[in-house]
Formats: C-alpha cells, sequence, structure tokens
C-alpha cells in the first residue's frame, strides 16, 4: 500500500468514526441530543433521520465497491449535514471558538474525498 492509500484509509476512517459515532445520540434519541437539536429549532421525529442518514453515509464513503456517483453523493450529504449544523448553532447561538471545530471536520471530509479522487486516478497531482 502506497503513503497515498493508507493517508485516504486513515482520514476516511477517522472522519466516518467521527460521524458514526456522533449519530449515535441520535438514533437512540439520547436525552443531550434531542435537547440540543430541538433548541436548533428542527422536529423531534426529525432526529433518528438525521443519524440513520449519517450512518448510511459513513458506510458508503468506506465500502470500495460502491459506484463512483453514489459515493459522490454521500460525500455531498455528509457536507450539508455539517453545513447544515454549523449555520443552525450559528443562527441560533452565534459564534463561539468551539463552532469553530466544525471546520476540522469539515477538512477531514475534503481531505478523504481529495485522496479518493487520488486513489482511484481520477485527479493527478
Amino acid at each position: 500500500m502506497n503513503r497515498q492509500n493508507i493517508t485516504y484509509w486513515v482520514v476516511t476512517g477517522l472522519f466516518s468514526a467521527f460521524m458514526i459515532f456522533s449519530s449515535i445520540g441520535n438514533i437512540t434519541k439520547d436525552p443531550e441530543a434531542v435537547k440540543m437539536i430541538t433548541g436548533l429549532g428542527y422536529p423531534e421525529y426529525f432526529i433518528p433521520y438525521i443519524g440513520y442518514m449519517k450512518v448510511i453515509g459513513s458506510v458508503l464513503i468506506l465500502l470500495p465497491m460502491i459506484p463512483r456517483n453514489v459515493k459522490e453523493w454521500a460525500y455531498a450529504g455528509l457536507f450539508f449535514d455539517l453545513l447544515s449544523a454549523f449555520v443552525s448553532i450559528i443562527l441560533t447561538e452565534g459564534f463561539s471558538p468551539q463552532v469553530a471545530f466544525f471546520f476540522v471536520f469539515v477538512g477531514f471530509l475534503f481531505l478523504s474525498y481529495y485522496f479518493w479522487y487520488r486513489k482511484m486516478g481520477w485527479l493527478k497531482a
């Protein structure tokens, strides 16, 4: 395995682990998750849906046999999940240094996407 491939798997594994771990509270409707998400103005029935979609998207970007267009939709969905969470928090609670932590996860998402493209030979760099 070359360095580029190792980097892809490490970054993608860490990002997927974060997304799956963050979805557990949503799927189980943990009281803390419910309080946080309803505090952002989202209905309670939406919470498990978000959790399941995070898990599905995370699994799709991990599996190598998934077709390119499906994997790209999974990356897009995970990006919009993070972007929506960031915007919702900013609009309801204002900006704080803790919110800037979202940029770390978006960075991991972009790195995973970039190295996936390079790994597949679609991007020469």
